[in-house]
């Protein structure tokens, strides 16, 4: 009788922590179509998350081809596929 109370516990708690959610995302949804809205604090927002973001974006697109290129010649290079990595990378 203890498992079923256990398991009966923990499916309740799971349904109201996804019920809280659901009612989460449905307010901010909600809210964010309400007025009052702030169109010059959206475009600076967007600026500064979007367009100021750019550098940390590119190294770490940096490193991340860096570190598959690395990986895709050691792997490759078990079977002599070395010119494979250019490929391998670009996509």
């Amino acid at each position: 009788m203890q498992f079923l109370q256990a398991i009966g516990y923990f499916f309740l708690k799971f349904l109201s922590a996804t019920g809280r959610f659901i009612l989460f995302t449905l307010r901010a949804i909600s809210h964010s179509v309400r007025p009052p809205f702030y169109p010059q604090q959206i475009i600076k927002q967007l600026f500064h998350i979007g367009y100021l973001s750019l550098p940390v974006v590119g190294l770490t697109a940096i490193f991340t081809g860096m570190v598959l290129a690395l990986q895709s010649y050691t792997g490759f290079s078990r079977f002599s596929a070395e010119g494979s990595v250019a490929t391998v990378v670009i996509l």
